[in-house]
């Protein structure tokens, strides 16, 4: 049983490992270090920005590494050098090599976004959306060299909403996050915790999505392409051609009937919503946003363009 606080080094890069990093920070354990991707030039002028995970850092006065290869030796020496006793990783964006997850005299734990073994991979969030899921969670689990094929430590289930997006199902389970990988550490340090191997025959798949993905396909059921909405929302965006022009599509709803008509052909124009014919039933459009443009309810948008019944959306 540990005594003495635990010496950790955290690794993450994105909005979601933020909420877990805080946690740690105000922890009884020591951050000595994190680790995180290089800074990325943004927006037109490609101005060097640092993660929102270096951002944290910055402001607590931990050190930072920002390796372009964690498999760098002379990078590997450095970690060594700090005497960790735990990893923790938290959507870091590089997969860690045996060399360095057997630095850590405790090991590495990595917090995943979903109730392993479903939806292993770099998109969990996007992907229990995209499969209607009703619940996800998080998991707490031992890295070993595989993807997200470590022993499970704890898991929290929470329920995903009708009309969730990305956005707010993302904010909740990096909360939720951040609260299992506390009770985690306090039951590893407390030696409460026994792992438990994963049972890789359910292992489902959760691939990097891609901004083409965004693309509707009108021929599908307006249920699905309300999950791709949502699913996409707010990055990449769900996206259709209207007068060869790409329009994204961030909100609406499922909606009953079956007109006639060509897939993706304009049903009904209201004052707040356009309403589009899918494979089977209809999708109620909500908000969008025309390219070059900002997002807008169809109420403003609709106040600046004209759609009418029967153009098609392709």
């Amino acid at each position: 049983m540990s005594t003495s606080p635990w010496q950790i080094v955290f690794f993450g890069t994105p909005d979601f490992a933020v909420p877990t990093l805080k946690a740690l920070l105000e922890g009884p354990d020591r951050v000595v270090a994190i680790v995180t991707q290089p800074d990325r030039g943004k927006g037109r002028g490609q101005k060097m920005v640092p993660s929102p995970i270096k951002k944290v850092a910055l402001a607590h006065g931990v050190p930072s590494h920002q390796p372009d290869r964690v498999k760098d030796p002379s990078f590997q020496e450095e970690v060594k050098n700090l005497q960790p006793d735990l990893f923790v990783v938290v959507a870091y964006g590089q997969i860690l090599p045996k060399s360095l997850l057997d630095v850590p005299k405790h090991g590495a734990i990595n917090v995943h976004a979903s109730l392993l073994p479903k939806y292993r991979g770099a998109a969990p969030i996007s992907w229990a959306l995209l499969k209607g899921e009703k619940v996800t969670g998080i998991t707490t689990m031992m890295m070993d060299a595989g993807m997200d094929t470590g022993d499970i430590l704890l898991q929290s289930e929470i329920p995903i909403g009708e009309g969730e997006t990305f956005e707010t199902l993302h904010d909740r389970l990096a909360e939720l996050g951040a609260q299992l990988l506390k009770e985690t550490i306090a039951g590893l340090e407390s030696e409460k915790i026994t792992p438990v191997s994963q049972d890789h025959s359910g292992a489902t798949y959760a691939p990097l999505i891609k901004k083409e993905d965004g693309q509707i396909d009108w021929s599908k059921g307006a249920d699905e392409i309300d999950r791709q909405v949502r699913a996409f929302n707010p990055w990449p965006g769900a996206y259709t051609q209207w007068e060869d022009r790409l329009l994204k599509i961030f909100g609406g709803e499922v909606r009953k009937g079956t007109p006639q008509g060509e897939n993706g052909s304009v049903s009904w124009v209201g004052t707040d919503a356009i309403e589009v014919k899918a494979g089977k039933g209809c999708y109620g459009i909500r908000e969008v946003q025309l390219e070059g443009g900002r997002r807008l309810s169809v109420r403003d948008f609709l106040q600046g363009h004209r759609v009418q019944v029967g153009t098609v959306f392709r």
